[in-house]
């Protein structure tokens, strides 16, 4: 029997993923709020407020994939706009760190809330399916970063702490995080986490064995 015409799953899913990224990106547009931000102007705020340290410009272009003027003209907005300020770095003199200011607190504090057509999309997925997309998810992100193609993220799968298969008796919580020492499921991995330590430095060139990440 033939197989069904058109794209392979692979690439199905790959335009699957591309029309997502379109609503995200649309959902940003839309959720400029009162200081009328841009998308980049909104990533940069939840960049600095998923870490309260001091960040330096150069942090965000490397975290958030851009370029050193585009990331400066987004910072020079959103100084202006007081949603955060520019102190000197006590390390380097030369150097200026950022922080979000009270109002930019509240601002990316709104930003964390979910726009209601995203979260009736995601209300349609039951946890198997949310589990089984993060699993996805952080599998091709590990890929990616080893590749160079994409900044290193704070994922469960990059992290010291991550210890995947180390319940197998236990196919519901199969996987253990040495940070809260605690027995976890695929529908709570972390594309994003504040404790992530680095376990290992993405490389190409690296074999399979050295992949701290999902077997």
């Amino acid at each position: 029997m033939a197989g069904l015409p058109g794209l392979s799953p692979s690439e199905q899913l790959l335009t699957g993923l591309t029309r997502l990224g379109q609503a995200l990106r649309l959902s940003s547009w839309h959720n400029a709020g009162p200081a009328k931000l841009t998308p980049l102007q909104a990533d940069i705020l939840v960049f600095l407020a998923g870490d309260r340290r001091p960040r330096r410009q150069g942090e965000i272009v490397t975290a958030l994939a851009s370029t050193a003027p585009t990331v400066s003209d987004a910072v020079r907005a959103l100084v202006a706009k007081e949603l955060v300020e520019r102190r000197r770095d006590p390390a380097d003199s030369r150097a200026a760190s950022l922080l979000l200011t009270e109002a930019g607190e509240a601002e990316a504090a709104r930003l964390a809330v979910v726009p209601e057509p995203l979260a009736l999309a995601l209300a349609a997925l039951d946890d198997d399916d949310v589990a089984a997309m993060l699993r996805g998810t952080t599998a091709m992100i590990r890929v990616l970063q080893e590749q160079r193609a994409i900044p290193v993220s704070r994922t469960c799968v990059t992290c010291r702490f991550y210890r995947p298969l180390a319940h197998p008796e236990t196919p519901e919580h199969p996987h253990h995080c040495a940070f809260v020492d605690a027995a976890f499921g695929d529908g709570e991995l972390r594309v994003e986490c504040p404790d992530h330590e680095p376990a290992v430095t993405p490389d190409p060139s690296a074999g399979q064995q050295h992949r701290p990440g999902l077997p």
